[in-house]
């Protein structure tokens, strides 16, 4: 049985689509499809039925995935094992979005040209939810806003950087008091239930704060396009670039330091790819040091 095979099938079942799949995959629908009714053929059982554009597991494929998921982690981990000189092998990494475009592609430049061999996937999710997974094994790693809650023993973490808390506003506004601005105009709120959205809360209560709440939603990026196009103030944590295009803001950063978010990677201590996660690792905090660096240098100068 063709491992690649095992693959897709775990991602159709993951995602529900076999266009998504193919997405992810780099592969063709029909190839996504052809690989399904081999899988099929071989199993002699049904694994997925069709609803229009999605796709379920029937009883049997969902039996099927959760062994398949074991099955290709043991893959993975026996390729890793078997390399002794260098790292190689494929290394399972989430990060959450602001993380996925200011942080990852940075750290994967760095990683192609030191380490070539390794094959690293990334899985774009909140940080809430990326947790739990690589507490599970389903990740060897991940980038995660760092909760509120201390750790388990088995999982280990290293600091990449931290974001303080900024208000953000149109560029024309006067006002240079940030308690101020979130006190008097509407106020556009990062989702409440995700871990940034929590220390925002926090902050506002220890500042006795209550906005005038007009929005809510769980995208920095639009977040900052709607307070450009003047439809109130935010208050968020000042995220690496890129931020999106041709805005015109203002950030002013709060009095109170203690609402930074801190982003941290994270990881089991007993992976069996814990050489691949060591070396990823090492070159996230080089690589995240440098770009801070740069933008630094860049702000200084435009100022």
């Amino acid at each position: 049985m063709d491992t690649r095979f095992l693959e897709s099938f775990v991602t159709l079942v993951d995602s529900g689509s076999i266009a998504e799949t193919a997405r992810r995959l780099r592969l063709t629908p029909p190839s996504v499809a052809q690989r399904i009714r081999v899988l099929e053929r071989e199993i002699g059982a049904s694994l997925i039925v069709r609803s229009g554009r999605t796709v379920r597991p029937t009883e049997a494929g969902a039996a099927m995935a959760a062994r398949a998921r074991k099955f290709l982690g043991e893959v993975r981990d026996l390729k890793s094992i078997a390399i002794a000189d260098r790292p190689s092998g494929e290394l399972r990494v989430g990060a959450f979005q602001t993380a996925l475009t200011g942080m990852v592609p940075d750290i994967l430049k760095v990683m192609a040209e030191k380490y070539p061999q390794v094959t690293v996937h990334i899985s774009p999710e909140t940080s809430a939810d990326l947790y739990p997974k690589v507490l599970a094994g389903d990740l060897d790693a991940a980038i995660i806003a760092r909760p509120s809650f201390p750790l388990p023993k088995g999982c280990d973490a290293r600091p990449l950087r931290a974001e303080p808390l900024v208000v953000l506003a149109p560029a024309s506004t006067r006002v240079r008091d940030p308690n101020a601005l979130l006190a008097s105009e509407p106020f556009i709120r990062i989702d409440r239930r995700s871990w940034a959205g929590e220390l925002v809360a926090g902050y506002l209560r220890r500042a006795r704060i209550r906005p005038h709440d007009r929005f809510e939603i769980d995208s920095y990026a639009a977040i900052a396009t709607m307070v450009d196009r003047g439809l109130g103030v935010s208050l968020v944590h000042d995220w690496p670039p890129p931020w999106p295009e041709g805005l015109a803001l203002r950030k002013l950063p709060v009095p109170d330091p203690g609402f930074a978010r801190h982003i941290d990677l994270i990881w089991l201590r007993a992976s069996l790819r814990l050489r691949l996660v060591q070396a990823f690792c090492e070159v996230a905090v080089t690589a995240v040091r440098s770009a801070d660096t740069i933008g630094r240098k860049r702000n200084v100068r435009h100022r």
